[in-house]
């Protein structure tokens, strides 16, 4: 498996990178493997080994934007089983999870800085494998305002 550091150059460079894993930035991305699969559709971390799971034609036909966003919040899971906080408790919704809130908040904090508009985000937000309301829902915990928004989840667009 390839590391880190050679499928996605400069991340140790990034300020959001270097805010979530301080000085441990480059150990831990110069450690970090990734596993291109087809089972895996967009981006996930293996939660019992702490690898990064990348889906092969999302990382070659994604829009780059997203891919950079997934990124950092898969990110945040790595630190998340670093700290062994990386528990995914399928009681709770999704969208509810603590864990992902923390993840997608970082993500959108970037995208801001990105200047990325709120349109932008919630189209980002918007997995085509969640609803409508669990979108909405999410973008409220993330601070993102929700108007009526006539938008497609992602992933419809580049099937």
């Amino acid at each position: 498996m390839p590391k880190f550091l050679e499928c996605f150059h400069g991340f140790e460079k990034l300020k959001v990178v270097k805010d979530l894993f301080g000085e441990l930035t480059l150990p831990v991305l110069e450690n970090l493997q990734v596993e291109f699969s087809s089972e895996v559709r967009y981006m996930e971390v293996d939660g019992n080994t702490g690898h990064l799971r990348v889906g092969k034609k999302y990382y070659k036909k994604g829009k780059k934007i997203e891919i950079y966003l997934d990124v950092i919040h898969e990110l945040v899971h790595v630190m998340q089983h670093y700290e062994g906080r990386l528990i995914d408790d399928h009681k709770v919704p999704y969208v509810d999870r603590p864990i992902e809130i923390e993840a997608y908040r970082i993500a959108v904090k970037e995208a801001r800085r990105l200047g990325m508009k709120e349109k932008e985000i919630l189209s980002y937000l918007w997995a085509d494998w969640l609803t409508k309301k669990e979108a909405e829902r999410l973008a409220k915990h993330c601070g993102v305002k929700v108007k009526k928004w006539r938008l497609f989840p992602r992933g419809k667009d580049d099937e």
